[in-house]
C-alpha cells in the first residue's frame, strides 16, 4: 500500500498550510471579537474578517475542496481527507473561510446528487458560491430520532403544494440569519415500506409557519460562531409540490447517502482538533514548571503524549483506509469501515482532549484555549450522524455475519 499522497494533494495541502498560517491562526481571536460586537450573535457569517478571508481563499482556489466532481474541486475522499484534517485545527473559523462547513457541506451533496436543474439552479448555486447557508431538519424532539424511520413530522401532498407539520431540533446553522433553505425530512406515506416512507423537501426561510422557537446549547455552549441549533416549529407549512427532492419515498436512503460522507468529514476534521491538541500540550508540558521541575519531565505526562501520538496515528490510517475504500468501492463497501471509524474518533479525540485540558490546569477549562470548546464539539460527534450505539450494534451484526460465512 502506498502511503504518500499523490502531487495534486500535496500541492493543496502545502497552499493550504500557508494559508492557515497566514490567515486563519492569525485571525482567530479578531474573528470571536468581532463576533461579539454584532447586532445578531447567530450572523457569524457576517464578520468582516470572515468575509475577507472567504475573498482570498476563493482567489487561491481553495474552494468547495469537499465536494467532488465539477460542481466543487472535483478532489477524492482520500485527495480531501489530509485538507479536512488541517481545516479541523480551527474548528469554527477554517472550514467556513473555505465553504467546507457542515451542515452545507452534506446539503451541497444532497442538492448535487439528487435535485432538479431549477433546485440546483435556485439553491446550489448560491450555496456553492457562499452566498447563503442552509440547515438539515431530521432530528425530533418526539421519537427516538437515532432511528431514523422513526421520524413523525407529516408532509401531505395537497393538489400542487405539499403541506408540513411537525417539531424538529438541534437543526445545526439554523439561527443564522443567513440560514435561507431548509431541507425537511418528513413522512409522506406512513402506510408504506419501513424505509419508503420518508421523503425530503426544500422549505425556504422565510415560508410562513416555519418557527426557528429557540437555540439549543452543547455544555452550555451555544456554538453561535457557526450557526448554532435550532428547535423547529412546522405548522401547516406549505410549499410547491416542485420543491421534492427527488421522489416521494427516497427520503431515507437520500439520508444515508448524505450522512456517509459527512461522517468521515467529521473525523477528518476530528483528527486535526487532536493535533492541535497535542501540540499545545507539549507547549504547556515544556513551558510550565512544578514541584521542581517542567511537566514535560513528568512521568505520567510523557505518557499522555506517547498514547496521544499513538492513538492519532492509529485514527488517521483508519480514516485514510476508509476514505480509500470509498473512493474504489463505493459508501456501500466501505460501510463497515466508516461505522468503525464513526466509533472510534470521537472518543479517542475526547480521550487526547481530556488529557491536554488536565495538563492545562483550570486554564484547559476556560476560554483562553480551545480545549473545552473542542470537547463539547467532539463529544457532541458521538450523537452527530447516529450515536455509538446504533453503529456497533450494526457494525457486530456485519461482523458476525462475515465470520458465520467463512
Amino acid at each position: 500500500m502506498d502511503f504518500a499522497f499523490d502531487s495534486r494533494t500535496e500541492e493543496l495541502r502545502d497552499e493550504l498550510l500557508s494559508f492557515m498560517d497566514e490567515h486563519i491562526y492569525p485571525n482567530e481571536r479578531v474573528f470571536y471579537d468581532q463576533l461579539e460586537q454584532l447586532d445578531d450573535r447567530w450572523a457569524w457569517t457576517q464578520t468582516p474578517v470572515l468575509q475577507k478571508i472567504r475573498t482570498e481563499a476563493r482567489k487561491r482556489g481553495l474552494w468547495n475542496l469537499f465536494l467532488p466532481g465539477e460542481h466543487g474541486a472535483g478532489l477524492t475522499n482520500l485527495q480531501y481527507a489530509p485538507l479536512a484534517e488541517i481545516m479541523g485545527r480551527s474548528g469554527a473559523l477554517a472550514p467556513a473561510a473555505f465553504n467546507c462547513a457542515a451542515p452545507d457541506t452534506g446539503n451541497m451533496e444532497v442538492l448535487t446528487m439528487f435535485a432538479d436543474d431549477d433546485q440546483k439552479k435556485t439553491w446550489l448555486e448560491p450555496l456553492r458560491q457562499g452566498e447563503i447557508r442552509s440547515a438539515f431538519a431530521m432530528t425530533e424532539p418526539d421519537v427516538a430520532s437515532s432511528d431514523a424511520t422513526n421520524i413523525s413530522t407529516s408532509i401531505v401532498r395537497d393538489g400542487d403544494d405539499y403541506v408540513i407539520n411537525g417539531r424538529k431540533w438541534w437543526i445545526t446553522g439554523a439561527m443564522n440569519p443567513d440560514c435561507q433553505i431548509f431541507i425537511v425530512m418528513g413522512k409522506t406515506d406512513p402506510t408504506a415500506e419501513r424505509h419508503r416512507q420518508q421523503s425530503m423537501v426544500l422549505v425556504p426561510r422565510d415560508t410562513p409557519g416555519l418557527i426557528v422557537k429557540r437555540g439549543m446549547e452543547v455544555f452550555g455552549y451555544d456554538d453561535h460562531d457557526h450557526g448554532g441549533h435550532a428547535e423547529l416549529e412546522l405548522n401547516d407549512v406549505r410549499v410547491p409540490a416542485s420543491n421534492l427532492i427527488g421522489e416521494e419515498g427516497a427520503g431515507f436512503a437520500m439520508a444515508q447517502a448524505r450522512l456517509g460522507p459527512g461522517r468521515i468529514h467529521h473525523c477528518m476534521r476530528a483528527i486535526g482538533v487532536a493535533e492541535r491538541a497535542i501540540e499545545l500540550m507539549c507547549r504547556r508540558a515544556v513551558d510550565r514548571h512544578a514541584f521542581g521541575m517542567a511537566l514535560a519531565e513528568q512521568g505520567v505526562i510523557r505518557e499522555w503524549i506517547a498514547e496521544s501520538r499513538v492513538k492519532v496515528e492509529q485514527l488517521r490510517l483508519l480514516v485514510l483506509k476508509t476514505a480509500w475504500l470509498m473512493d474504489t468501492v463505493g459508501n456501500k463497501g466501505a460501510h463497515t469501515e466508516i461505522q468503525a471509524i464513526k466509533i472510534a474518533t470521537p472518543s479517542t479525540v475526547g480521550w487526547i482532549l481530556d488529557k491536554a485540558i488536565q495538563l492545562h490546569g483550570a486554564a484547559g477549562l476556560s476560554q483562553d484555549f480551545p480545549l473545552a470548546k473542542s470537547f463539547a464539539s467532539v463529544r457532541t460527534l458521538r450523537f452527530a450522524d447516529g450515536p455509538d450505539e446504533v453503529h456497533i450494534r450494526s457494525l457486530a451484526t456485519r461482523e458476525i455475519k462475515r465470520q458465520l460465512a467463512q
